[in-house]
């Protein structure tokens, strides 16, 4: 028989709800009511917000079927031809320069510095300056840069030409030109200047100018020819020699033996083509005529009373000899002729004569310090002052531009003068007074661009120094320090084109200087 399943139990029946308190739903309808008249209400802030952020409904609609068409366009262009493309973007206009977005006040104020720092006391022009803008002390330093540099430098002048030159549309192009130009190479951007740096002095030791033949005496003279590429010295070993400067092997050229007559001193005449050399105690005198290899002594000359002739000069103009006798004397006398054609006179010994650029006039310093003026073609004294502070003097010498003379004395010190003072004034003041030597000036020399003075100092070894002109100040790395090479001193020289310089020592060596800032000879 078969089992009959278990019908399943019944589910619990729910039990009947509870019947709803009359109060509390009568309390919540209210509560709705309210909520529902509080949210119904508008807002200000609200709606203005909503306002400004979708706009009103009316906005919104409009701006959702604005949105709708724009996409409905572009789906359309999509499909069709794009061939205008290219040509709409041909058409198409650059775009315009964005403006800045806000400007700053402090942009366009220009800054004051105060010009009270001690970096920055020396460009003050008054007292009043207390302060300068920026732009202005830019252009102060840039002024005083420049009368450093004796003038704006050859690199700074082009630059200000070309940009003079420049329109005003092509500016940014060239600009950009000379950037790219600028980054193609390599080397030295800035140019050397033409004028003599100051401070320190460029130079070489070369090889001894008579190292071929060195002297067995001292050498009393040493002067390089004015045309050729040719240095002559001469001293007490009675004889005088010539050789070619290379600055390296320097060969002799020639030399000549002067029996029984130390040389005092040498000199080219002024075309070059004879050397004049005078003894310490004879009257007469030699004249090497280079052209014909011939030495002819000159044992009077007419009109010259003197127990001996000792120093001279060579007159600029050329074929006549300025011999500085006793007691005072100058004499004139010409190569020609071999005769006196003038004598002048000063109070005291003649230490030194120094010839105007033309020659028309020659500055005599007098033992007792005083500078006399004369005119050699009227034999006429026509000024005369004290150099100052001299109580003996030793040495004189002119620039050959004509803008500089310069006195030694007793004490070791140069006073550097003016020309055109000494020539005007009775009491001129000296520019400088240079006192780097302790001894008595023997030789002062200026180089043919009247950029150095050289002085020396017989007295002392290594007494020489060198002077810069335009900033008249004293080359600081000469001579050599710790090395000798100098010695005592008697006579000084510069090449035509002050490439060299050279000296007469009483080693019996000229030693030989290249001065690099110049190129030629």
């Amino acid at each position: 028989m078969e089992e009959k399943a278990a019908p399943p139990p019944e589910e619990e029946a729910a039990p009947p709800p509870l019947a709803p308190d009359p109060e509390e739903e009568g309390q919540r309808r209210v509560r709705n009511q309210n909520l529902v008249v509080v949210l119904g209400e508008e807002d200000e802030s609200v709606r203005l917000l909503e306002d400004l952020l979708f706009g009103g409904e009316e906005q919104l609609l409009d701006h959702l079927l604005q949105v709708d068409k724009r996409q409905t366009s572009v789906s359309l262009d999509d499909g069709g031809d794009k061939s205008g493309d290219s040509e709409e973007e041909g058409r198409a206009k650059p775009a315009k320069k964005r403006e800045a977005v806000w400007i700053d006040e402090d942009d366009e104020r220009e800054e004051q510095v105060d010009m009270k720092h001690r970096f920055r006391r020396d460009l003050i022009r008054g007292e009043a300056e207390e302060t300068l803008s920026s732009r202005k002390l830019q252009q102060r330093m840039r002024e005083q840069f420049q009368k450093s540099m004796g003038g704006a430098p050859s690199w700074a002048e082009n630059s200000v030409k070309k940009k003079k030159k420049k329109n005003s549309d092509d500016e940014e192009e060239d600009e950009e030109e000379e950037e790219d130009e600028l980054m193609r190479r390599t080397g030295d951007f800035l140019g050397s200047s033409e004028r003599l740096p100051g401070s320190i002095l460029r130079m070489k030791k070369c090889l001894h100018g008579n190292a071929a033949r060195p002297s067995a005496d001292a050498l009393t003279s040493v002067q390089f020819h004015p045309n050729a590429q040719v240095l002559m010295t001469a001293g007490l070993d009675q004889s005088l020699s010539l050789f070619q400067v290379d600055g390296k092997s320097n060969p002799q050229i020639q030399s000549i033996r002067l029996e029984k007559f130390p040389v005092h001193r040498a000199a080219f005449s002024r075309d070059g083509e004879t050397v004049i050399a005078t003894s310490l105690r004879n009257k007469m005198f030699y004249l090497y005529d280079m052209m014909e290899g011939k030495v002819t002594p000159v044992t009077s000359v007419r009109g010259l009373n003197e127990a001996r002739v000792k120093e001279f000069s060579v007159c600029p103009e050329g074929g006549a000899l300025l011999l500085s006798g006793t007691r005072g004397y100058l004499h004139l006398l010409t190569l020609k002729t071999r005769e006196v054609v003038s004598s002048m006179k000063i109070n005291g010994e003649v230490v030194g004569v120094a010839f105007s650029p033309d020659g028309s006039k020659v500055f005599a310093n007098s033992e007792e310090g005083e500078v006399y003026v004369w005119d050699l073609r009227s034999s006429r004294c026509v000024s005369r002052f004290s150099d100052e502070g001299c109580v003996t003097g030793t040495s004189i010498a002119a620039s050959r531009d004509g803008r500089y003379l310069a006195c030694g004395s007793q004490s070791g010190v140069v006073n550097v003068y003016s020309q055109e003072a000494c020539l005007r004034s009775d009491k001129p003041r000296p520019l400088k007074a240079v006192m780097n030597l302790l001894t008595p000036v023997t030789a002062l020399t200026f180089n043919p661009s009247s950029e150095i003075l050289a002085m020396a100092s017989r007295s002392e070894d290594e007494a020489v120094r060198m002077l810069h002109l335009p900033s008249l100040s004293v080359f600081s790395n000469f001579p050599v320090s710790k090395r000798k090479i100098v010695y005592r001193a008697s006579s000084l020289d510069f090449s035509p084109h002050s490439g060299f310089f050279s000296l007469a020592n009483n080693k019996g060596h000229a030693p030989l200087f290249r001065l690099l800032h110049y190129k030629d000879f």
